[in-house]
């Protein structure tokens, strides 16, 4: 590598600008006055100072990484240093071995990359090295090698440690749950927090939800274990999160057990809940986890169920009404179902289900589509991984509108935390977190976390409530103007296939039966029979299905099952809901 010189003395010299970089796999000892950061910055600048006759000076930046592992470049000292090497203000990169760089061959050649785009050299203080030769490289290479090798067997050792403790039933260090201390690095059973654990699953074997659980004891000013770490920082003692509560009913270790890669082993440890009462909770969160998936399957879901609330915080209920044989869904305010009509001053309100749904699909899909907020997602990851994250968001935008109702229903439920109608606006509180578990492919939503604690985002729409009696219209307003529902590509498909069906039934001859019709459309008899007729709708219906305007609760599922349609097209747009 060719050296870039900085600039120059009033001697005439060239002014050579040392960058020091630093590191430690782990925190251990980091907290002491002089750790081993320190002891390598020493040793480096020591070096520089015996290069002084060549102009070499130490920066004064630090590019210090402590309790960063060297096989990952997302190491914010690291990152630190290649943005000032791309800027132009180092010549020479000095570290104290050539592990503490990297210990990674492949990272390895993305660092000398970046080196030699700015003609920056590197410096081992303890290893020799002339990176301006082939040689000097092929060493260097071979030493990286060696580091990798001993980096990968280490970690290999500690995981078969691991494995081979915990199928003994040991113990192997983090935080203890709640109920447990830690005692000559043994689980011991904590008495007082023992029986705060037993009170918690009697309390939720009792009333069967996380959500009136988590009140219940706040409400009774239960928390969460408080600790004190090594740097003196107290931890917990913090009303118990959803999250934390699901954690803790499913956590084997209250029945004695160690949980290894999804097997089970007796623990040395004793058990602070009992079999029946363990037992209790597990069925019913089993009970609770298959109605949260399959509770959306009823002929008109609502998609929202449990996650609106109005200006006042108060929560919302799916309800409907049937009126001349046309079933109208609503979100109706808790206290309007208390008291009755609203009052003119008040917050309480009734709006029509399928506007407030297609408000939150569309904000859905302009959420997977924002790259922007998919960036901030992704976190510090590679480039590779942010692309595949935002194609992923994509394509989930894509296939959002033609999703089953139940699919949908399991999604909002752990991606959207709530959804706030005011009189101005609808607010959408979005889970980040939860970005990356539903835009996985081939997503089965059975196999979704059942809740999610982090950061959230709030979208806004703006809208106008109008009051018209009883019901509250949801005018939405804005520079796109009207929010319009996607086309259902499944209702698509089924037209498009409904018409070839017909196309095969008018070429057919006198003598071909059913059978042999649906064998050249390559279905069954009982299908091609229950497609074709869909090929009989009105003109209109099939404009405004292709527009994505037809009802929310009109699935290809739903026209399929409809039976024949009438002759007359006003009443199929009736029957269809169109009216």
């Amino acid at each position: 590598m060719s050296r870039k010189p900085g600039s120059p003395r009033s001697n005439g010299a060239a002014v050579i600008r040392c960058a020091i970089y630093t590191r430690k796999s782990s925190e251990e000892g980091l907290e002491q006055e002089f750790n081993s950061l320190d002891a390598q910055r020493e040793a480096c600048e020591a070096y520089i100072r015996s290069q002084k006759a060549a102009a070499w000076i130490a920066l004064p930046a630090m590019y210090d990484d402590g309790g960063i592992s060297g096989g990952t470049m997302e190491r914010p000292a690291l990152q630190h240093l290649l943005a000032d090497i791309a800027a132009g203000r180092i010549d020479t990169v000095v570290v104290y071995k050539v592990d503490r760089l990297t210990r990674s061959l492949h990272d390895f050649a993305k660092i000398v990359d970046a080196f030699d785009a700015k003609g920056v050299s590197f410096v081992s203080v303890t290893q020799q090295f002339n990176t301006t030769t082939s040689m000097g490289r092929l060493t260097l290479n071979m030493l990286l090698s060696f580091a990798q090798f001993e980096r990968e067997v280490t970690s290999e050792r500690i995981r078969d440690k691991i494995a081979a403790s915990k199928q003994k039933g040991m113990w192997m260090g983090g935080n203890p749950p709640l109920g447990y201390d830690v005692l000559d690095r043994k689980l011991v059973v904590n008495e007082q927090e023992a029986e705060r654990v037993r009170d918690i699953f009697r309390r939720y074997a009792s009333i069967k939800s996380v959500h009136a659980l988590k009140e219940d004891l706040d409400a009774a000013g239960i928390i969460s274990k408080s600790s004190v770490d090594r740097f003196g920082k107290s931890r917990g003692g913090k009303p118990l999160a959803r999250g934390a509560l699901y954690l803790m009913l499913k956590n084997r270790i209250y029945r004695g057990e160690i949980v290894h890669k999804e097997k089970t082993y007796p623990g040395l440890h004793e058990a602070i809940v009992d079999e029946v009462l363990w037992d209790m909770v597990q069925a019913a969160l089993a009970e609770n986890r298959v109605e949260r998936v399959t509770r959306s399957t009823a002929t008109n879901p609502s998609l929202l169920a449990g996650l609106v609330y109005d200006a006042s915080g108060d929560r919302m209920s799916p309800t409907h009404a049937n009126k001349k044989g046309t079933r109208y869904r609503y979100y109706i305010s808790q206290s309007l179902i208390k008291r009755g009509r609203p009052r003119a001053s008040d917050e309480a309100c009734r709006v029509p289900a399928s506007d407030l749904e297609t408000i939150i699909d569309d904000g859905i899909v302009r959420l997977m589509r924002d790259e922007e907020l998919i960036h901030e997602v992704a976190g510090p990851s590679s480039v590779a991984q942010r692309k595949a994250l935002i194609t992923q968001a994509a394509e989930f935008a894509e296939r959002w509108p033609s999703q089953s109702p139940s699919h949908r229903r399991a999604i909002a439920s752990i991606l959207i935390e709530r959804v706030v109608v005011s009189s101005k606006e609808v607010a959408l509180t979005v889970r980040l977190d939860a970005i990356r578990h539903v835009t996985v492919p081939d997503l089965d939503v059975r196999r979704l976390p059942q809740s999610l604690d982090g950061p959230t985002k709030i979208r806004t729409v703006p809208a106008r409530l109008q009051r018209t009696g009883m019901e509250t219209k949801l005018l939405i307003q804005g520079p796109t103007g009207p929010v319009r529902r996607n086309a259902n590509r499944s209702l698509i498909r089924l037209i498009a296939q409904a018409h070839r069906c017909r196309r095969i039934l008018d070429r057919a001859a006198y003598d071909q039966t059913m059978e042999m019709l649906a064998a050249e459309a390559g279905t069954s008899a009982t299908y091609f029979t229950r497609v074709v007729r869909l090929s009989f709708l009105a003109p209109e219906i099939i404009k405004m299905i292709l527009q994505g305007r037809q009802p929310p609760e009109l699935t290809a599922n739903a026209l399929k099952t409809q039976g024949p349609p009438s002759v007359s097209w006003q009443e199929q747009k009736k029957s269809l809901g169109f009216a």
